[in-house]
């Protein structure tokens, strides 16, 4: 799994851990905790708004060229949770997989 898909999983990853909770804090999943830009974290948060896998937050550029966050309360939709469903028996699958080849070798 490249860097990038990674990034998104954790992101989904922290926002499914924590579905019991009123409010997610935003920091477990900012730019600064995951070791990336600000303008990169921004795109991944709105390609998996634009690909329904969270909904609640919206980021977006002022007239000045700042980067806005307006989270009126992130969360996880269905389709998010099934990405994470999805990768994670991927994950499994590729690691079983990996493990069996250098068994053969």
């Amino acid at each position: 799994m490249n860097d990038n898909f990674k990034i998104i999983y954790k992101i989904l990853s922290a926002l499914e851990k924590d579905m019991d909770l009123q409010e997610f804090d935003l920091e477990k999943i900012s730019f600064n905790t995951l070791g990336i830009s600000k303008e990169r974290w921004a795109k991944y948060i709105q390609m998996m708004v634009d690909s329904e896998y969270i909904k609640g937050i919206h980021v977006y550029y002022d007239c000045t060229g700042e980067l806005e966050v307006d989270n009126s309360g992130i969360s996880l939709t269905l389709k998010g949770l099934e990405y994470l469903t999805e990768n994670s028996i991927m994950q499994r699958i590729y690691k079983s997989f990996m493990s069996v080849k250098d068994v053969i070798k």
